[in-house]
């Protein structure tokens, strides 16, 4: 492509309202423009990077036998009725109506029409298994859209879908799409990890998520310094460590007055933060439910909602707390007239401190034997440090943008849609699945953040929007226009895909235009081409070097040999 008359703009200033390093980028080399919250438009150059995302995706699924298809994404809401999702998706979803009153949703997810897809085919055990998937559009009303293409409410996703007629079929398809998922990162040379994760709306017995590693990501890794382990913070156990014998002391009534926060109280009675009990009262299902956690631990809600099997847990009003005699800022569990959770983790503490449900006290010494609980379970959130729960090792975190997903669906849909099959005894069976999901847009701003400088982006040769671009210095230099035409010609011909900046504009412009589009290799035609010498410079490299037009295009195939996938 020949800039001069292209469609083709960058910005010299930071974009407004991109919080995130890839948002920016992407914004001022004209990859991507805001329309709105969360909605971008994909311009020519973007559209390149994407398409080659989507490529590198499509042949890899395409290589692990699955078959590309593609779903509407105005879709009748009958079909999420049916499975019981238009509450779970709740306002996440994009609701109409069309002219004659019907409801329709913009496609959020497209589990339930891949089911209807599979009834089309399957019938018995020998139309299993098969996998289908497309790339396509899905919709969101993202409360906070946010990050550029990292959060946002409209973007494309890789969905694809596994059929099969029992768990052990599954686990050989789930097994297939992991491999290609390996295979799609490793050649986008992300930096990513693969961590365990929670089911949440998708529902089924096992999810792994591809975490990008960056620092802007929205998710907290928990990894091992010592073994593989890997985990999303949300299902991340905590393994506490057993206590020696020790001596219960006294319970002790101790006044702390004003004294509300745990760290104030643990100041106050000069003990260590570790060895207090903090109270959460919260809203489960318009009932009062006090969630006990140590004091420096965070409570876990993904945790607590599974456990209580519950889909949302809240605050407590003033209102509900008025229904029992805890007191904010002082409740314990000691007499407490309420639903009592507590951490696992307390049954190994002793001597603790607590409140006392009584305006400016706490009590001291407190321990388990001193009062009764509804429920126990694993609540509260990591930390840095802890033990891990497969080898013993020391926990560590890392911040990760989740860029695909795997999830062991199991028969939801397939039972609630009336997806079966006859077996060789003529049985009826419901049809085992398995759902796959790549956010293509997410693959392109974590790129962008893990590659990049204070010039631009750094874009791997697999999608950087073309290999080689071609500066030419002076229009006005008849030798250096032949020439920097000529090679155009040439590398074109051999089928590289080479970027030709022939615009009116001064060098220092052009330099900073493809330093900020990420091309990997730029090759500078300039006064130097009457002695047959152009400069070559790599994009991730600081210096250039000088090359006889004679061995030029040698060096560009080795460069694209060397670089290649």
């Amino acid at each position: 492509m020949k800039l001069k008359h292209s469609y083709f703009y960058t910005l010299r200033n930071d974009a407004k309202d991109e919080e995130s390093i890839s948002g920016n980028l992407l914004v001022r080399s004209g990859m991507i423009k805001k329309v709105g919250a969360g909605i971008y438009m994909y311009l020519p150059m973007g559209l390149r990077v994407l398409d080659k995302i989507k490529k590198i995706v499509k042949e890899e699924m395409d290589k692990a036998g699955a078959e590309e298809v593609l779903m509407p994404s105005l879709i009748p809401s009958d079909y999420y009725e049916a499975c019981g999702r238009i509450e779970l998706l709740g306002k996440s979803m994009f609701s109409l109506y069309d002219r004659f009153d019907k409801p329709f949703v913009l496609g959020p997810t497209h589990e339930e029409l891949f089911t209807i897809a599979a009834k089309n085919v399957v019938k018995s055990y020998k139309d299993l298994p098969f996998t289908i998937y497309q790339q396509a559009p899905k919709f969101r009303d993202e409360p906070r859209p946010r990050y550029g293409l990292i959060r946002v409410r409209e973007f494309i996703m890789k969905d694809a879908y596994s059929f099969d007629r029992d768990e052990a079929g599954l686990d050989i398809s789930y097994n297939k799409m992991k491999k290609a998922y390996n295979n799609i990162f490793d050649r986008l040379k992300i930096d990513y990890k693969i961590v365990k994760a929670d089911t949440g709306v998708m529902g089924g017995s096992l999810s792994e998520e591809y975490q990008a590693v960056t620092d802007i990501g929205e998710d907290v890794l928990v990894l091992c310094d010592s073994c593989n382990y890997a985990s999303n913070i949300e299902i991340s156990e905590v393994v506490s460590r057993k206590s020696e014998a020790v001596e219960e002391k006294k319970l002790e009534l101790v006044s702390t007055p004003n004294m509300k926060t745990i760290e104030e109280v643990a100041n106050y009675l000069k003990e260590d933060s570790k060895n207090t009990v903090k109270a959460l009262l919260m809203n489960v299902n318009d009932e009062l439910v006090v969630f006990f956690i140590r004091g420096d631990r965070e409570l876990n809600l993904n945790k607590a909602s599974k456990l209580l099997g519950v889909s949302e847990i809240n605050f407590a009003s003033d209102e509900l707390i008025a229904t029992s005699n805890a007191v904010a800022g002082y409740t314990g569990p000691i007499d407490l007239k309420a639903k009592i959770v507590i951490d696992r983790e307390i049954l190994n503490m002793h001597n603790f401190i607590c409140g006392a449900n009584k305006e400016g006290y706490h009590y001291r010494n407190v321990n388990v034997s001193d009062f009764t609980y509804d429920v126990v379970g694993d609540i509260s959130n990591v930390q840095e440090g802890d033990i891990c729960p497969v080898c013993g090792g020391k926990l560590y975190f890392k911040k990760g943008i989740e860029i695909g997903n795997l999830f062991k669906l199991g028969t939801k849909y397939a039972e609630k849609l009336d997806l079966t099959y006859l077996d060789e005894n003529n049985n009826q069976n419901v049809v085992v699945m398995g759902s796959y999901g790549i956010g293509v847009g997410r693959i392109l701003a974590s790129i962008v953040e893990q590659n990049n400088d204070e010039n631009g982006m750094i874009l791997p040769l697999a999608i950087a929007p073309f290999q080689v671009c071609i500066v030419l210095i002076d229009n006005k230099d008849e030798n250096q226009v032949t020439y920097a035409n000529k090679l155009y010609d040439e590398l074109t011909n051999l089928g590289i895909e080479v970027l030709l900046d022939d615009r009116d504009e001064r060098p220092g412009v052009k330099f900073k235009d493809m330093d900020l589009i990420g091309i990997p290799l730029r090759i500078t035609v300039g006064k130097k081409i009457v002695d047959n010498i152009v400069e070559i410079k790599e994009r991730n490299k600081k210096d250039f070097i000088e090359v006889t037009t004679f061995d030029l295009v040698d060096y560009v195939k080795d460069y694209l040999k060397q670089n290649k996938n």
